[in-house]
């Protein structure tokens, strides 16, 4: 989330320096020759196709119920219960509703729909019944926050990525335990990384200086980015600024250039990466689904007006048709900065940096299992980033504080189902030397244990003494999910899958038939993604390198290294 003016919550400030167990990988840079990889034919499960082809008769399609596996169990049946008495600020006899909110340009539907801060249009409820909102601006989070405990407001805000931390405070008391209920929009190109010119891709930040606010959604962006890849944090040298802003001064004020890039969001990035001997690496425009801004309930609220929750949930959703129309969009920038307290304009160029989700987008993100980008994922990469280190003392399950019963009623009524997402990219088919590799922001190393010879993923073996057969590598399915994650995250993005194998029979066995197993390699992970996660395969471009470029250059020897798969995240602009 990209914010103007969005002070950094102090009970994150504590968090001490970042360590994560995680392995350093460096890129591989190899000669010419190795670099052209083989688009022979190759055989998938009697799927013949070439290198960078569709290996489809058709794309799947991610609107399809048949192509979404839905959370089976009831909606709330895993909230927890709520007891006592309500300890909120009571709504009054007009019923006004305090719904926070700061400074984003994501929040333009729900200012549309309240025709401004409020209260005064007159809203209805899921029974016909009026209630209004007042939009309360809290910019600051532990502002927001406490607001929120106290029950001055009944609606709060956050990126999915902060809200491990805002539970953990909020969750001593079950009556002020947070419910979310819609997802209001991605970052769209708001939050980015600039770096100085030698600055070419996200693994050339190791051993570099990193200026960021610390805990905040920059921050979570820079670690997920140098995670993928293969960076460790404690890698780079991170310095920290009580907010954005002050990071984007730090960087353009250092004229010695001790400092290699900054984390920051619009307008910022663009002015920055706009100067002489700087360049964006990366934005949310590319890494597209990786900052989902929501609104939460508190709980007791949640279960003292259900009806009021689903008036919400359908005013914001229908706003959002609304500001198809240009002239309605110009409307609620106006009330923007009003609201804001911005120069007449501002909010208006603001917009195109969050995408507003439809409830199409809502229901995947909320209901489908298979999405890689879903709620569940997003938070639990949250969360598990924060435990490692070592900021959460609990672990609070994404469904004790998902409430998906609001966007699956919805589902039922025609309005809505027909809904389709609006947020998909339509990749042509391309083959490998279509894409200009070497231009890849990042390299992610995957490491799937195949059977030597082999090319099938979920190949099983006999066990240990006779025993049952079991999965030559028992991780295949996390590994795998893994990919997904990051192809969903930069769903904006060409990636590019390369096979590898060991050099175990170098010098004897057929050139043309290693590259052959290491192409089949990459296309196995490609027919996965596609058909477990219902990703378009087109955005997929394979390539099989054989023994030609070895994990390690200096130990082209370590086989089990070297049987290997790497992804590469191709920005459009290198298409």
């Amino acid at each position: 989330m990209s914010t103007a003016g969005k002070p950094k919550p102090a009970f994150f400030i504590a968090v001490a320096a970042v360590v994560l167990g995680l392995v350093g990988i460096a890129v591989m840079k190899c000669n010419k020759k190795a670099d052209k990889p083989t688009v022979d034919k190759v055989d998938i499960k009697d799927i013949k196709n070439q290198a960078g082809a569709p290996t489809q008769a058709e794309n799947p399609d991610p609107n399809s119920v048949t192509t979404v596996k839905e959370y089976t169990f009831e909606a709330g049946s895993r909230l927890p219960q709520v007891p006592g008495t309500s300890d909120y600020k009571a709504l009054g006899k007009t019923r006004v509703v305090r719904f926070a909110i700061n400074i984003w340009a994501g929040w333009a539907p729900i200012i549309y729909a309240n025709g401004g801060k409020g209260p005064g249009k007159i809203w209805k409820d899921a029974k016909g019944n009026d209630f209004q909102v007042e939009l309360v601006l809290i910019d600051n989070p532990v502002n927001m926050g406490n607001a929120f405990a106290s029950g001055d407001i009944h609606i709060g805000w956050a990126t999915v990525d902060m809200l491990p931390l805002i539970v953990q405070r909020l969750n001593r008391d079950p009556r002020t335990m947070p419910r979310v209920y819609q997802q209001i929009d991605w970052s769209n190109g708001g939050d980015g990384i600039v770096g100085r010119d030698n600055i070419k891709t996200v693994s050339d930040l190791r051993g570099k200086t990193v200026v960021l606010a610390q805990n905040s959604p920059s921050h979570y962006f820079l670690l997920n980015m140098l995670l993928n890849a293969g960076v460790q944090p404690s890698e780079v040298e991170f310095k920290f600024t009580p907010d954005a802003f002050a990071a984007a001064a730090a960087f353009n004020a250092d004229k010695k250039k001790e400092i290699s890039a900054v984390v920051s969001w619009a307008p910022d990035i663009y002015t920055l990466a706009d100067l002489p001997g700087n360049r964006m690496v990366v934005n949310t425009a590319t890494a597209n689904k990786l900052i989902a801004d929501v609104w939460f309930a508190r709980a007791d609220f949640s279960r003292d007006n259900p009806d009021i929750i689903e008036g919400l949930v359908r005013g914001i959703l229908d706003a959002n048709t609304d500001l198809k129309d240009e002239a309605k969009k110009g409307e609620a920038a106006k009330w923007m900065d009003d609201l804001y307290g911005l120069p007449a304009g501002s909010a208006l160029k603001m917009l195109g940096d969050a995408h507003w989700t439809n409830y199409a987008e809502n229901r995947d993100f909320f209901l489908n299992q298979n999405n890689p980008t879903n709620f569940e994922r997003t938070y639990n990469t949250a969360q598990l980033l924060y435990r490692s280190i070592r900021v959460l003392d609990t672990k609070v399950p994404f469904d004790q504080i998902m409430d998906f019963s609001v966007i699956q009623k919805l589902g039922k009524e025609a309005k809505y189902a027909e809904q389709k997402s609006e947020y998909e990219f339509k990749f042509t088919p391309v083959a490998n030397d279509g894409i200009n590799v070497e231009s890849a922001i990042l390299t992610k190393t995957v490491t799937i244990s195949f059977f030597p010879n082999s090319f099938e993923l979920k190949k099983k073996v006999a066990g240990k003494s006779g025993g049952a057969e079991t999965l030559y590598d028992p991780n295949v399915e996390n590994t795998i999910e893994e990919v997904a994650k990051l192809a969903g995250q930069f769903g904006a993005a060409r990636i590019h899958i390369s096979g590898h194998t060991d050099g175990s029979m170098r010098g004897s066995a057929d050139d043309k038939l290693v590259r052959e197993l290491s192409l089949n390699r990459a296309n196995a992970v490609k027919q996965e993604l596609a058909n477990k996660y219902k990703m378009d395969p087109n955005q997929f471009v394979v390539a099989g390198y054989g023994w030609d470029k070895p994990a390690d250059p200096k130990d082209p020897d370590n086989h089990a290294k070297n049987r290997r798969v790497e992804v590469k995240v191709v920005p459009a602009e290198a298409q």
